[in-house]
């Protein structure tokens, strides 16, 4: 081996392990960020109230933040658990996740759209009529819940069924609380909407609630139950114990949007493949290692199909073998249609699941394309080249004699002097190519009649 490809093999493996070193680091960062998240100020009372703030679309974030506040509710005794919803809706699988770990809390729970300018909005909507107790913020409005498709409009079929699923949906969790369950089945399928006042004059919701302390005042005396067990909510005038979104949950959130992870594998993917096409280069490969930790960190809390994975991992595959073997493009074929496949079926979850928008999967798959079909033609244009280096790169040069052959003698090339044969004599000075190279010794014949005897 070379001692130019030993130093491109040990310069390419301390990249990787840099690479590895950095992208361990910030997911030892983001386990204790969330470990952190998940702790907070225990041991509560059962002479207080908790507080939790669910904001931005409702996705598997929303849901897990949820689930470990009614756990700590739960758990500490707390008198009731207080949700702020601020939400233009999101997944409906999450929703439902949510809507069931409402309905089965051993602890009243307090739905709030607040503050004013908040909406409760599409999967809101089910959230805040599943709470024991629903208020509103005065300016704050509610509605709007027909299922849409992330990847585009649904067919006639598959959007009907979406729609009928929703509003029984609806109409199910208004009977459990006892509200109007013709409101929330015309908010799925004619998207009719309400303010915080014509919210409360339609039974959507129980009452209005500018302050927290206004809105435990109000729920105080109220009844939860679960199954047939009646109980009186003891709220008015509680101290409220408050999870904030801390550092682990704020970057999840950021990351945990379908299209955004897929974003972020892409990226990795391209800054690793720069990496390994150009050893030394440092920052393709250690972004693309940070890129692909944080793509599989945002995975892991969504509802992944491991066979789009693997489409879109021997997608990379063909497109790092295409490099390296001369398919004429076949590889690259072959990991365009991986891509697309893998892409489409990424997610599960059927029509009502994680999906990826159309846009983001022709983008990315026009784009890798486009890279490939470049590296691939740069390849075939290099193999058509006339070779410049080498013994093989000599064949072919047109150089002058520097001193007279009788057979032998010597030729200039470059800034060089070469030992140089002829079947015939030649003269100094005469123009002569090169036909061949034995060793060290130049096999050449003269171009014209002139240095001929």
């Amino acid at each position: 081996m070379s001692s130019s490809r030993v130093r491109r093999s040990g310069t390419a493996a301390r990249i990787l392990t840099r690479a590895l070193v950095l992208c361990t680091c910030l997911a030892v960062a983001v386990s204790v960020a969330h470990a952190l998240d998940s702790t907070g100020a225990g041991g509560a009372g059962a002479a207080r109230a908790l507080v939790v703030r669910l904001e931005g679309p409702v996705s598997p974030i929303t849901a897990r933040a949820l689930h470990r506040a009614i756990d700590r509710a739960e758990a500490g005794g707390y008198r009731a658990l207080v949700v702020e919803i601020d939400t233009p809706g999101g997944l409906e699988t999450s929703m439902r996740d949510m809507v069931k770990r409402i309905l089965a809390a051993e602890v009243p729970v307090i739905t709030w759209v607040t503050p004013g300018g908040a909406r409760a909005a599409s999967a809101g909507v089910f959230v805040v009529m599943s709470g024991d107790v629903a208020a509103m913020s005065p300016g704050t409005n509610i509605g709007a819940a027909t299922p849409v498709n992330l990847q585009g409009p649904m067919d006639s079929t598959l959007a009907h069924k979406a729609t009928n699923d929703a509003a029984a949906f609806a109409r199910t969790v208004a009977a459990q609380r006892g509200r109007n369950g013709d409101w929330a089945e015309q908010a799925v399928r004619r998207a009719v909407a309400a303010s915080d006042s014509e919210a409360v004059a339609l039974d959507i919701v129980d009452f209005e609630a500018s302050t927290l302390p206004e809105l435990l005042a109000r729920a105080d005396g109220r009844t939860w139950r679960r199954g047939a067990e009646r109980r009186a909510i003891a709220t008015r005038g509680l101290p409220v114990d408050r999870i904030d979104i801390g550092l682990g949950q704020r970057l999840l959130a950021l990351i945990a949007e379908p299209n955004v992870a897929y974003i972020l594998l892409m990226l990795g993917f391209y800054g690793l493949l720069f990496e390994l096409q150009n050893p030394g280069a440092i920052l393709p490969g250690v972004v693309g290692g940070i890129c692909i930790i944080l793509a599989f960190l945002a995975f892991s809390t969504l509802p992944v199909n491991s066979a789009g994975v693997a489409l879109i991992v021997l997608a990379i595959v063909f497109f790092l073998a295409e490099i390296k073997v001369a398919s004429h493009g076949l590889l690259a074929a072959g990991g365009v249609i991986s891509l697309i496949l893998g892409s489409i079926i990424l997610f599960e979850g059927g029509g009502s699941g994680p999906r990826l928008s159309w846009s983001v999967i022709v983008g990315a798959t026009v784009s890798t394309t486009a890279f490939f079909l470049w590296i691939v033609g740069a390849g075939l244009r290099a193999q058509k080249r006339r070779v410049t280096t080498g013994a093989q790169g000599m064949v072919g040069r047109r150089v002058v004699i520097g001193e007279r052959l009788a057979p032998g003698g010597r030729v200039r090339v470059g800034d060089e002097w070469w030992n140089a044969v002829s079947g015939t004599p030649l003269e100094p000075g005469t123009e002569v190519e090169i036909t061949g190279v034995d060793g060290l010794v130049l096999r050449v014949r003269p171009l014209s009649k002139e240095g001929s005897s």
